[in-house]
């Protein structure tokens, strides 16, 4: 495949890959308007999700006989699972009660400015002068959409992205503490460990605190649970892969920047949501101040 060609196809996967990623808060919002509960909304995308984590991970198994977990890298991988997938997603969901899905991804967008700050603290990184800038820009364009809406809704708002935000950084813990570990297993092993983790985290959170049968819902909550397990998750973690590999990830993080605006346009689209112009304006500085965080990565 020449290089044009494959540069190319890796865009167009990329984007695919974050249009897909942007709709599950849409899906969720969908879910929550046949009185799911949010448990069982997050119990619906794990229970579609597990068997095809179970499939990918037997078959990396079989092409990596050789290549044993230790004890230790298991230890770890239980706790990123818990850390970076269960409450990362957890804290999302109960977020998404509160809040536009197209808010919930403007805050979730700010996991790079996290990432910056725990490298600073726990690896030693230093951060630039641009980067510091970059940092600043982006929490007052998150100050300029939050605090338009929060005037709007009030408090419930104020929770809902105070979940969010914890969902970025569990989230961002994830992203930091598990770069180490990834090579020595493999990003496939690696993701599809954790993920069956976070599954089984779910699973017996669901089984202690749930009071509704699973099987009492109607066959369109079903359908939207399998929709966010499937196009919201497994596939789009695989097509974001498969684009980093083609066309870098610098170029995937300028891509990314598409994210909160595919949310914006799918909200719109289905959910009847819209943002008011200051909040446009705030989701664009975020957008600004996130691309210039990526480009100054090393």
């Amino acid at each position: 495949m020449k290089i044009r060609n494959k540069q190319l196809l890796g865009f167009i996967i990329g984007i695919l890959g974050i249009v897909l990623f942007s709709s599950k808060a849409v899906l969720v919002k969908l879910l929550y308007k046949h009185d799911v509960p949010m448990i069982t909304a997050l119990f619906l995308r794990m229970i579609f999700s597990f068997p095809f984590y179970v499939f990918i991970l037997i078959s990396s198994s079989k092409k990596n006989t050789n290549s044993k977990i230790s004890t230790k890298n298991f230890i770890w991988i239980l706790f990123f699972g818990f850390v970076g997938y269960y409450l990362a997603s957890l804290f999302d969901f109960i977020g998404l009660t509160y809040i536009k899905a197209s808010l919930e991804r403007v805050i979730l967008f700010v996991y790079p400015t996290i990432v910056l700050l725990f490298n600073f603290l726990f690896l030693k990184e230093k951060i630039s002068k641009q980067q510091l800038v970059a940092t600043l820009v982006t929490y007052i364009g998150i100050a300029i959409a939050f605090g338009a809406e929060v005037s709007v809704s009030g408090s419930n708002v104020v929770l809902g992205g105070f979940f969010v935000l914890l969902s970025a950084i569990t989230y961002a813990s994830y992203l930091v503490g598990s770069g180490w570990l990834i090579p020595n297993i493999g990003v496939v092993r690696f993701t599809s460990h954790v993920m069956l983790v976070s599954c089984i985290c779910v699973f017996i959170h669901y089984a202690i605190i749930s009071e509704t049968s699973i099987f009492s819902y109607s066959s369109e909550v079903y359908i939207l649970g399998f929709l966010i397990a499937i196009l919201a998750t497994v596939i789009p973690s695989f097509l974001v892969s498969w684009s980093i590999k083609l066309i870098s990830s610098s170029n995937f993080a300028i891509l990314a920047s598409l994210g909160p605006v595919s949310t914006i346009i799918l909200a719109v689209i289905f959910l009847d949501e819209y943002l008011s112009m200051i909040q446009l304006l705030g989701t664009l500085v975020v957008i600004i101040g996130v691309l210039l965080i990526s480009r100054n990565k090393k």
